[in-house]
């Protein structure tokens, strides 16, 4: 898409959606939605339905959970249409806060996290319909120290630095 006037309403839609939560203001974040919104985290299955389940959802897992402190959005690409936005960015923080919407019953860890998240965010009347949040679960619990890599695919916090520079070497097989 390169209509700049249509992106440059996709992204206040967004940026006054993503201003709202990362300010923990629950009302301001639903007024910045549908009437009949849905969020899924789909690693987790966390979210919420309707516009009642989105706030309990708002409310009991991500108001004051959402990131620690010293999180940072690394914007990779992202991608437009007239109903949607898709976002590919990674996102680095300090587990030192609870996070039940994407690590639902782990206690802060303490430790760094680097991960690559892809969030599609449906658009309806200049409102937030939806987000689909996806991210690599096992990379996160490998930084976490809560499952052990040996032998498994999983390349925890490379997975980032892969995405930054597709020639960092391939931490599975050596092609030399």
């Amino acid at each position: 898409m390169t209509d700049p006037a249509l992106i440059k309403k996709l992204d206040a839609v967004f940026n006054a959606h993503m201003d709202a939560e990362l300010a923990g203001d629950l009302d301001k974040t639903l007024a910045t939605m549908s009437p009949n919104p849905h969020l899924v985290n789909i690693p987790t299955m966390v979210g919420g339905q309707g516009t009642d389940g989105v706030r309990t959802f708002y409310a009991n897992r991500l108001i004051g959970q959402f990131f620690p402190p010293d999180v940072t959005f690394e914007t990779i690409s992202r991608t437009y249409s007239e109903e949607r936005l898709i976002d590919e960015l990674i996102i680095s923080f300090s587990h030192t806060t609870k996070m039940d919407w994407m690590l639902p019953g782990v206690e802060p860890t303490g430790k760094k996290v680097e991960v690559v998240f892809v969030v599609i965010v449906g658009i309806e009347d200049g409102k937030v319909s939806y987000e689909h949040i996806l991210w690599d679960q096992a990379n996160v619990l490998v930084q976490l120290g809560l499952i052990d890599p040996t032998g498994l695919p999983v390349a925890g916090a490379g997975a980032a630095a892969k995405l930054r520079n597709p020639s960092t070497p391939d931490p599975f097989f050596n092609e030399g």
